[in-house]
């Protein structure tokens, strides 16, 4: 019983993370400029609050749920602004020496954390994301039982995390194939990209587009 929700988990965080999106740029143009280290932490990030979501959608803490979601309006705003901002970033990247990629790695390690945790964490929907593959796959909690919900759960961390972790490994090897001008290149494209993913975050939160923009 606990083997299968555990494998269930594994796929939905699988699914859940592999959509791409601005995070997934974000992962992989780290990993491009800084390292692998780089990618893997901005990585654990995003699965650290896929599976916030899916211990939320899993124990089925509606409240928690509900609150998030009547907050979407905020939670979208500040997503899209970190989103814009990281994107700009991306734009003035000039590259650096190994020497100098892992003194930056040393600094920013905890920033790559927390800023891919806030994009993911700022998008409420997730949950019903969550709720909706959940029961197609039939994960179903018996109620009370905590150690079968945490099965679950830590297959989604896993899950997620494997995906996070093959999409750095293969961007480190793409990495060793581009030189200096060709990486300059790319991470200009992964820049505006994440921008654009930032402007579409940023105007789902006004009514007449709303209806057309969900990231």
């Amino acid at each position: 019983m606990h083997l299968t929700l555990f494998i269930k988990g594994m796929i939905v965080g699988l699914v859940i993370a592999a959509p791409v999106g601005p995070v997934n740029i974000l992962c992989i143009q780290r990993t491009l400029t800084v390292g692998k280290r780089s990618g893997f932490v901005s990585g654990l990030g995003a699965a650290t609050a896929d599976t916030i979501f899916g211990i939320i959608a899993a124990l089925g803490l509606t409240l928690i749920a509900d609150f998030l979601v009547a907050q979407q309006f905020w939670l979208r705003l500040i997503g899209g602004a970190i989103i814009v901002a990281l994107g700009i970033r991306a734009l003035n990247y000039h590259p650096k020496t190994a020497s100098e990629r892992r003194t930056s790695y040393r600094k920013r390690a905890a920033g790559d954390f927390t800023s891919t945790f806030a994009l993911t964490i700022t998008n409420p929907i997730t949950i019903f994301s969550f709720a909706a593959i959940l029961a197609t796959a039939n994960a179903v909690v018996p109620e009370d039982d905590l150690s079968a919900a945490w099965a679950l759960i830590v297959g989604v961390f896993i899950g997620s995390q494997v995906w996070w972790s093959s999409l750095t490994f293969g961007a480190a090897f793409f990495r060793e194939q581009l030189n200096d001008r060709g990486l300059l290149r790319l991470t200009r494209i992964s820049g505006g990209i994440i921008i654009l993913c930032g402007i579409v975050a940023l105007l789902s939160v006004i009514p007449p587009f709303n209806d057309f923009f969900d990231y």
